[in-house]
């Protein structure tokens, strides 16, 4: 059974850190494009980070650049998305996507084959 799944979310102040991860099981990531993308209620889902397993390229949307990395751990079949100096609007449900065909500026991917139920991440301020 393929399941991709997310963890590590949880309530943080403002300037907090977080560590999600996203473990794949019953496939491996192999070539293809894994991002993290977030949505809050109301608005609409937004790509925050991928790596393009095709080219080993990585993105990140502008307002979390210089906060936020994401890394693999092929090992583990398990990306990772550290979140440092958080805001308030980085509240939302975040989860991960495997696909392929990265579109480097929105964060899309042409073809989504897998996604995971999500892990909150509330910060107040």
């Amino acid at each position: 059974e393929v399941q991709l799944v997310e963890s590590g979310g949880g309530s943080v102040q403002a300037g907090g850190s977080l560590r999600l991860s996203c473990t794949a099981s019953g496939f491996t990531f192999g070539r293809y494009a894994i991002g993290w993308f977030r949505q809050a209620p109301g608005l609409r889902r937004e790509g925050v980070a991928c790596i393009d397993g095709y080219d080993n390229n990585i993105y990140y949307t502008d307002s979390v650049k210089g906060r936020f990395t994401i890394s693999s751990d092929n090992a583990k079949n398990t990306v990772y998305l550290h979140m440092n100096n958080l805001k308030p609007e980085d509240t939302a449900n975040y989860y991960c996507v495997v696909g392929s065909g990265v579109h480097p500026t929105y964060l899309t991917f042409l073809t989504e084959k897998y996604r995971g139920q999500g892990t909150q991440v509330t910060v107040s301020s």
